[in-house]
């Protein structure tokens, strides 16, 4: 099956954006102790969850 070059181009960046986010959570967490690490990932877990509940 050949492919359109004009059909192959990438909308959304997957590997490039978990890259970036993974960057800046280990700059955010870098020198935190292993508490102070599960606290910073509970909160971003609270505020996700509340995101995706108000989109309900």
């Amino acid at each position: 099956m050949k492919m359109n070059k004009s059909n192959n181009k990438k909308k959304f960046g997957a590997v490039k954006l978990m890259r970036e986010i993974r960057d800046q959570i280990d700059k955010d967490i870098e020198g935190m102790t292993f508490e102070e690490e599960k606290e910073y990932f509970k909160k971003g877990a609270k505020k996700l969850k509340k995101q995706v509940n108000s989109k309900r």
